[in-house]
This record gives structure tokens, C-alpha cells and sequence, in this order.
């Protein structure tokens, strides 16, 4: 884990703004990092960088950059800038906005409908609060994703249940099946979105700064409830699956039986035949 011993301005009207933005943008499958030189970097898990006057970059390689407290103009370079390292983007990209604000003399908290309070904003503190943001969008696609999963699985399993039988092809169940499983593999590898950031260990404050931000985007909690849709889109697919299988069998079954009654009339035919 990197020691970071960068500190933010003091803040004053002067210097920062009351209250500074943090997005999250999901850009692509994957953000290749490697040989990624950037001036000012104070992390490199995650790969955290300086930008324009105050703000801060974090790249995650599940394919999210979270731009912290810099102008729609910065963002937009940040944005361009990234473009070639994009593998697989995604179009349009999800966005998830946080306000933070700094206020010396309160505890840090979360106001309902409104800012993240902080006493105090350092580089450790936004690295945590990108972490949670990426991991929030990463899941407002994946569950997206897993709904238009089950938009389509459902009628398939509707068609069973009413006429006994099924219309769609094994072809197509399978592929939007492949489509749950990326998310399981996203969801299970890359992201690790039950995984604390490797930031918060030393630090307690940071440790109960990413529980708070955790329990208000309902990390884990999410994360559940995508595990349990996908267990049932694989029990489901499974079924059809064998169904389809077992249709086809019966198919191939009589059409071997027709052959072998073809096969032998022929053959009577031409016993006959030749006695004649």
C-alpha cells in the first residue's frame, strides 16, 4: 500500500470551494493502466493522480475513472485523455455524483438528501470515497444488466408453465445467459465489491468513513441481491436448457426410428423383389 503524505489547501474561500464534486464514470469492460505516466501521483492501487489546481484522478481497471472536485472542463480532458485506454466502452457511460463539503467543527456524516460532511478532506479520504462510488456504479449497471436478464428468461419460463412446452431457441437462452454470467464475473472478480480498499486498513477514521459510504450506497446489500438473481437465472437456464436438450433427443430418437423403418421396408421390398 503506498503512504500518501499528500494533503489537500487548507480550505478558505480563497482556495477551495464550500462544497466540491466527486463522479464516477463507468467508461468500459476495462481501463488498461499499464505504463500510465502522469505527473503528481500519490496512489498506484488504485492509480490516484493530481489534476488541474485541486482535484484528483482515481482509475480503476474494472473500467471506472472518478474525477474528484474538478470543473466539467477538467473532466472532459480527463474523459478524452482516457479514451485510448478504453477496452470494450460502453456507450452511454453510467454516471454517479457525490457532493462532499468540509466542515472543521462537525463529525463526518452523510446528510440525508444532501453532502458528505468531512472535518477534514486529504487524498486518503477521496481514494476512499472513489472506491465506493466506482464500486456503486459498477452495480447500477449490473443490476440493469441482470433485470433485462430476466425480462427475457421470464417468458421462456412462462411458456413452460402455461403450454408444457417451448418456442425460443436453446441459441438465444444461452446467449443472454452469457450476459448473467459476465456480470457474475464481474461482480465476483474484478470488482470485489465487498472488498475493503487497501487504504482504510492503518487508518480508522478511513475505515469508518468507507462503512459509512458503504451502508449509504448499500454496497454489500446490492451485491447480494445480485448474487441471488443470478443463482436463479442459472437454476432457470438450466432447466430450459435440459428441456430444449431433451426435445431434441426425442426428436432425434423418432427420426431415428422412421429411418430404421424406412430402412427395413426397403429391405422387404427387395426380399420380395428378388423372389418374384
Amino acid at each position: 500500500m503506498d503512504q500518501l503524505d499528500v494533503a489537500l489547501p487548507v480550505n478558505n474561500q480563497a482556495q477551495v470551494p464550500k462544497r466540491r464534486r466527486v463522479r464516477a464514470f463507468l467508461l468500459s469492460d476495462r481501463i488498461d493502466t499499464a505504463n500510465l505516466e502522469h505527473d503528481g501521483v500519490v496512489s498506484t492501487a488504485p492509480v490516484t493522480y493530481k489534476f488541474g489546481k485541486d482535484g484528483f484522478v482515481t482509475l480503476f481497471r474494472y473500467g471506472v475513472v472518478v474525477t474528484l472536485c474538478l470543473s466539467p472542463d477538467e473532466e472532459q480532458q480527463v474523459l478524452r485523455s482516457l479514451q485510448p485506454r478504453l477496452v470494450r466502452p460502453i456507450s452511454p457511460p453510467e454516471e454517479e455524483t457525490l457532493l462532499i463539503e468540509q466542515v472543521p467543527d462537525k463529525d463526518d456524516q452523510i446528510l440525508p438528501g444532501g453532502p458528505l460532511v468531512l472535518k477534514t478532506i486529504t487524498p486518503e479520504h477521496l481514494i476512499v470515497i472513489a472506491d465506493a462510488l466506482s464500486k456503486s456504479v459498477v452495480l447500477a449497471r449490473d443490476e440493469r444488466e441482470v433485470a433485462a436478464v430476466f425480462d427475457i428468461v421470464e417468458p421462456f419460463a412462462r411458456q413452460l408453465a402455461e403450454k408444457g412446452r417451448l418456442f425460443g431457441g436453446r441459441r438465444t437462452i444461452l446467449k443472454h445467459i452469457g450476459n448473467a454470467l459476465l456480470v457474475q464475473h464481474r461482480l465476483s472478480g474484478r470488482v470485489a465489491v465487498t472488498e475493503k480498499p487497501d487504504v482504510v486498513w492503518d487508518r480508522q477514521d478511513l475505515d469508518r468513513l468507507y462503512a459509512r459510504l458503504e451502508d449509504e450506497y448499500e454496497l454489500k446489500e446490492r451485491a447480494e441481491a445480485l448474487s441471488r438473481k443470478l443463482k436463479v437465472i442459472a437454476d432457470t437456464a438450466e432447466i430450459l436448457t435440459d428441456t430444449i436438450d431433451t426435445r431434441r433427443s426425442l426428436r432425434l430418437e423418432i427420426i431415428i426410428v422412421i429411418l430404421i423403418a424406412v430402412e427395413l421396408l426397403v429391405a422387404g421390398y427387395q426380399v420380395l423383389h428378388s423372389a418374384n
